[in-house]
């Protein structure tokens, strides 16, 4: 059941949320309020277009009342200032140094609340984030990696193409720098079951989300593609030992945690690379 309901009292009859629902299954009955047939509930998306669209907060939907949202008001429709968001993408830098501290309990949780709320194909929200959320959780994952790593040097069984990784193991071994995790408290790693639309993107999108907002609270970020290659292809059992479900796919890893780096100025690239198709 969608528990689609419309406060009479309060509604407009102004139709928006019939106008935007992507799967079009809202209709505006005889007596001019918004109604979905029961035979089309199974054809809503779950979006909450409805809810959010609506001006005097009249739809809910899913259980959900709109006065749990956030309200959407200003010039600017309660997003923040161009500039300042501007500010953070171009502001936002890898962090390969941080601090050796837990992240706040309430932040951590915050971060991943919001990053959720990324967009997924066909609005599927499988996306699951698996996270270490300790030191010394991180410490322990480490210390076994590196062993596993090191078994696989000692008998020169790294793929082809992936030998670097044995300067990696020796790097730890002889000076107990970690170029893998780099010192980072905290990991996430997103996958998504193989059977959704978009898995990958899904993952890569809520983790662009994650970095952007992680950032703008003081949290360090960085994409972790070598992590990412030993837990997805040489050392599969610590997917295991991570709890990701078999039929997930693994979108990316990323390490984060309070950086002891602070950056004071945007970098400058190369002007966006832009095709304009179709031009006669």
């Amino acid at each position: 059941m969608l528990d689609f309901e419309v406060q009479k009292e309060s509604c407009t009859l102004c139709g928006e949320c019939a106008a935007d629902c992507p799967a079009r299954i809202i209709a505006m009955g005889d007596d001019g309020y918004p109604f979905i047939a029961p035979e089309k509930e199974a054809s809503c998306y779950k979006c909450q277009h409805c809810l959010a669209i609506c001006p005097t907060g009249s739809i809910s939907i899913l259980g959900l009342d709109p006065a749990g949202s956030i309200a959407l008001t200003g010039v600017t429709g309660g997003y923040p200032d161009p500039v300042a968001l501007e500010t953070l993408i171009k502001g936002r830098r890898s962090v390969r140094r941080y601090k050796n501290e837990n992240l706040d309990p309430a932040l951590f949780q915050h971060l991943l609340d919001v990053a959720w709320h990324a967009p997924t194909g066909v609005n599927s929200r499988q996306v699951r984030f698996t996270v270490l959320d300790s030191k010394e959780k991180m410490a322990q994952f480490r210390d076994d990696v590196m062993a596993g790593l090191g078994k696989m040097v000692k008998e020169s069984t790294l793929p082809a193409g992936m030998e670097y990784y044995t300067n990696f193991v020796k790097i730890w071994e002889k000076h107990h720098v970690d170029l893998l995790f780099r010192d980072a408290p905290h990991l996430l790693v997103a996958s998504a079951p193989k059977c959704v639309a978009s898995p990958v993107q899904d993952c890569l999108i809520a983790l662009s989300y994650f970095e952007l907002f992680a950032q703008s609270n003081g949290v360090g970020t960085v994409w972790n593609g070598l992590v990412y290659k030993v837990i997805n292809d040489l050392l599969p059992l610590n997917r295991q030992r991570l709890g990701i479900p078999d039929d997930h796919v693994i979108g990316y890893a990323m390490v984060f945690g309070k950086p002891d780096v602070h950056f004071v100025r945007t970098v400058q690239h190369t002007p966006a690379l832009i095709h304009r198709a179709l031009n006669e």
